[in-house]
């Protein structure tokens, strides 16, 4: 295969800043995730810098463990444009390993309340070493970047101002609770 990304685009009836907040949650990365591969986030704490780690517990039925976690490295951070991370993993001696994929959201606003959202996984720096692990690029079929897109324009659709931390319904990231696509799992 000669491109080694794929991406899809949303436009969504919400201001980029509002979707940059969802996506610098990463409380948020398991409701938003298209495959049902991200359980949970290890670390709580918001995206705010490029070098910044973040962990996932992930499931996946074809992992040798079935469930695992993965260690992210933030690449890009131009709130509200653009945020994107390398996802990798821990070695049994403290020292990360980054796969050489990158998962990058581009926002552009379209208005004051419309956002087109591109979500891209790019493999085209994976060292050799990988692919001669016989690991499949991408291993997941185009669905799931759509069906990504579609979780997190619910999510941030439920983020609106009015629902924000310390009212009624709504957790301390200003997101209802016990509604919408985190509340499926």
């Amino acid at each position: 295969m000669d491109q080694e990304n794929v991406s899809a685009t949303l436009t969504v009836a919400v201001p980029a800043a509002r979707v940059f907040a969802v996506l610098a949650d990463p409380t948020t990365h398991s409701a938003i995730d298209g495959t049902g591969w991200v359980q949970e986030s290890v670390d709580r704490t918001p995206l705010t810098e490029v070098g910044q780690i973040f962990r996932m517990d992930m499931y996946h039925a074809n992992h040798p463990n079935g469930d695992y976690q993965v260690v992210n490295k933030v690449q890009v951070l131009d709130p509200p444009r653009a945020i994107g991370w390398l996802t990798g993993q821990e070695k049994g001696d403290g020292h990360l390993e980054f796969g050489g994929w990158i998962w990058r959201y581009d926002l552009a606003p379209l208005g004051p309340s419309e956002t087109e959202v591109t979500l891209t996984y790019d493999w085209s720096v994976v060292p050799q070493f990988i692919r001669d692990r016989g690991i499949q690029f991408p291993p997941f079929g185009p669905e799931h970047l759509t069906n990504s897109l579609h979780h997190l324009a619910e999510l941030a659709e439920l983020a609106a101002p009015t629902a924000g931390p310390g009212r009624p319904g709504a957790d301390a990231r200003g997101l209802p609770n016990s509604q919408g696509p985190a509340a499926r799992r």
